[in-house]
């Protein structure tokens, strides 16, 4: 079995395989400090965490913009149903006010809307009422033991 160099691979030794030639890794080992070692291990993980947050900062701006023109737009659509409902009121007002005259009409607008807004206003004060905060942060935070909590004396 012959062993063939794959491009973009280095010779490294396999363990258990007879090579008088140290690997890459081991003459570093062997040439350098353990304070210089930890030192670029230090800086490759600095380097790292960079690249993650200026990753993580390009992908929240790109997901903001995608969700502020979502909103724009659901924002024009509910826009447009109030001048749906707007139109529908007048028309049916319209109807009304050649059935049972232009007063009372306005009248029985008044109240439909009435009822309306007393249902949407009871229906949102019961799911307000569901609302709980943050539980689950809630909980975390008095997890913290109380040596990371400032002491009365230091403020």
């Amino acid at each position: 079995m012959s062993h063939q160099q794959v491009p973009g691979q280095s010779h490294e030794r396999v363990p258990g395989q007879d090579s008088a030639e140290p690997t890459r890794a081991e003459i570093k080992a062997e040439n350098e400090s353990l304070g210089d070692l930890l030192s670029q291990v230090s800086k490759d993980i600095s380097v790292l965490m960079r690249q993650e947050v200026e990753l993580a900062k390009a992908e929240l701006k790109e997901s903001g913009t995608r969700a502020g023109k979502g909103a724009g737009m659901l924002g024009g659509a509910g826009v447009a149903g109030h001048f749906v409902l707007l139109f529908l009121s007048l028309a049916l007002w319209t109807w009304l006010a050649y059935a049972i005259g232009l007063a009372w009409s306005g009248l029985v607008m008044a109240v439909i809307w009435a009822i309306i807004a007393a249902i949407l206003y009871a229906m949102g004060r019961k799911q307000l009422k569901t609302v709980r905060g943050m539980p689950r942060t809630t909980e975390s935070v008095k997890k913290i033991p109380e040596t990371l909590k400032p002491s009365e004396e230091a403020r």
